[in-house]
């Protein structure tokens, strides 16, 4: 795939993913008490999805990276390696809510707080997920303001995003009460803050879409890391 093309597929998969998300959200919360299977079946497909997704998102951006200049080859590197464990990570979460509702389908538990599934995978949407997203998202800024693939705004969302990432990493010392802002579970942590990362993805997408639309197949979209920033 040429340059432009592989930029416009990165583009559609990461506002896809951002509508995905806010799709995905309201699912959590339409309940007071315990979800009947069918929602949460629903949402771990959706999640499903959005997994398939992001590693797509994620090695398009990673290529782009070093297309755009060869000397960050690392750089794109750790934003792939890290993106791809976050990837399996979420599979991992989103295999043990499953797998609390097909042992309780009677929808008499909240495969999120309930249950040993439920305590096992926490730290999977809190601590583990802020503290990758903090890796992925350093890289990424760091190669938006020295490789210059994007507008510099993004760079700076990206690095905003991961500090915030980076303050909830502690979360896991206060409690498991999915009703708490700052905890292990907390509606703040795993809900909050981890959907920044998605709304980042959706103006990158954007960006790359607006980018590649006025672009020839073949061409090449981004200026060199040394020319002046636009």
């Amino acid at each position: 795939m040429s340059n432009a093309q592989v930029a416009r597929l990165t583009g559609i998969t990461g506002v896809s993913i951002g509508v995905a998300s806010i799709l995905l959200i309201p699912l959590y919360f339409t309940y007071a008490g315990p979800p009947p299977a069918s929602n949460v079946l629903t949402r771990n497909l959706i999640s499903i999805i959005l997994c398939v997704m992001l590693i797509v998102f994620l090695s398009g951006f990673s290529h782009l990276i070093r297309k755009a200049d060869a000397a960050y080859e690392w750089i794109a590197s750790v934003v792939y390696g890290a993106g791809m464990t976050w990837v399996a990570v979420l599979l991992v979460g989103v295999s043990l809510e499953v797998g609390a509702i097909f042992g309780a389908p009677d929808g008499t538990i909240d495969p999120t707080i309930d249950g040993p599934l439920a305590r096992g995978s926490m730290l999977i949407h809190g601590s583990i997920g802020r503290a990758l997203t903090v890796v992925i998202l350093t890289a990424a800024g760091y190669a938006i303001h020295h490789a210059r693939i994007l507008p510099l705004w993004l760079g700076k969302g990206a690095y905003t995003i991961a500090l915030v990432n980076l303050a909830f990493i502690p979360s896991l010392y206060f409690g498991t009460d999915a009703a708490q802002f700052y905890s292990a579970v907390g509606w703040g942590n795993s809900a909050l803050v981890a959907s920044l990362i998605a709304y980042w993805m959706l103006a990158v997408g954007i960006s790359l879409l607006r980018r590649a639309r006025h672009v020839p197949a073949g061409s090449v979209i981004f200026e060199p890391a040394d020319s002046p920033s636009p």
